[in-house]
């Protein structure tokens, strides 16, 4: 089925996922429209908030869209209001469905982000997408219910919900691990304060991510959840060496206790099996390539 010219709503277009996803899909012929929380002179943008029923109900109505990708979020696992996590990542996904279940169109596929912290740390080993759910943090008790909460509209919407591992690249916000990492490194800092180096990470490309997206829209599939990782898990400690080997620069490490979170999950590493067999043959750069990217940018 041709996507040329078909409309996709991405909501979250102005964040670091949003801004890929979109250039992604306006090269392969999609017209793209997005929402978010922020005030944008961008063409096709409407700013909305998720927690708004009523504001996302008529913007869905008028903009009518083929395909939703949903990547709105509350994503810091150290944020410090817990209860906006279920108001964002909960309640207005729910909005969301609502919104696009009455909009007067039946939509192709409605892709939503969840998240593989939903995981938790009771899986060693390959995690696939029927390991037991036992999430260790609010962030991602909130996207376990999100997920529960939009299996009631399985009957009603062709939804799609993924569970990315870590993914990374440039332009990620520097609360986030390797971005604070690759931060110190280009400006050739004497120091970083760190938390538990013996955590090994699955980490994918956000370019690899965002093509796995556009092409699971393109599958056809609905129904079960689908990893999007890259199989091979790197430690903290890892991934200093090759920042050190890519800039010929050394760094004191520090390691900060408050850092140093009492439910850490110590290692994630995922199973995309079930990814490939749906969209076929797909990776991630080797770590080492996107922290070039990330180091040379």
């Amino acid at each position: 089925m041709s996507h040329l010219g078909k409309h996709v709503l991405i909501t979250g277009i102005l964040g670091f996922t949003g801004r890929y996803m979109a250039e992604e899909l306006i090269t392969h012929g999609y017209r793209v429209s997005g929402l978010g929380t922020q005030s944008s002179q961008e063409p096709e943008y409407y700013q909305v908030d998720l927690t708004d029923n009523v504001g996302l109900k008529n913007c869905l109505a008028q903009l009518q869209p083929d395909i939703v990708i949903h990547l709105a979020a509350l994503a810091f696992v150290g944020h410090s209001d817990p209860n906006a996590f279920y108001q964002t990542n909960l309640m207005g996904t729910r909005n969301l469905l609502d919104a696009v279940s009455t909009m007067g169109k039946q939509p192709e596929c409605v892709l939503l982000a969840s998240s593989a912290n939903v995981y938790g740390n009771a899986t060693a080993g390959m995690i696939d997408e029927q390991a037991r759910m036992a999430p260790v943090n609010e962030y991602a008790v909130s996207k376990m219910a999100m997920e529960a909460m939009a299996n009631l509209w399985q009957e009603r919407l062709p939804l799609v919900i993924t569970r990315p591992f870590n993914y990374t690249g440039v332009g990620q916000a520097e609360q986030f691990l390797l971005p604070k990492i690759v931060a110190h490194f280009r400006r050739r800092a004497a120091r970083i304060e760190l938390g538990n180096l013996d955590v090994w990470r699955d980490f994918t490309d956000v370019r690899a991510l965002i093509q796995a997206y556009r092409r699971l829209i393109e599958s056809g599939h609905t129904g079960e959840p689908v990893n999007v990782c890259s199989g091979r898990p790197h430690s903290l400690r890892e991934i200093i060496v090759l920042c050190e080997q890519i800039t010929g620069h050394s760094l004191e490490i520090h390691v900060n206790p408050t850092f140093v979170r009492s439910n850490e999950v110590k290692t994630l590493c995922g199973d995309a099996t079930r990814l490939r067999q749906l969209i076929g043959d797909w990776d991630t750069p080797p770590l080492e390539e996107t922290l070039r990217w990330m180091l040379c940018h």
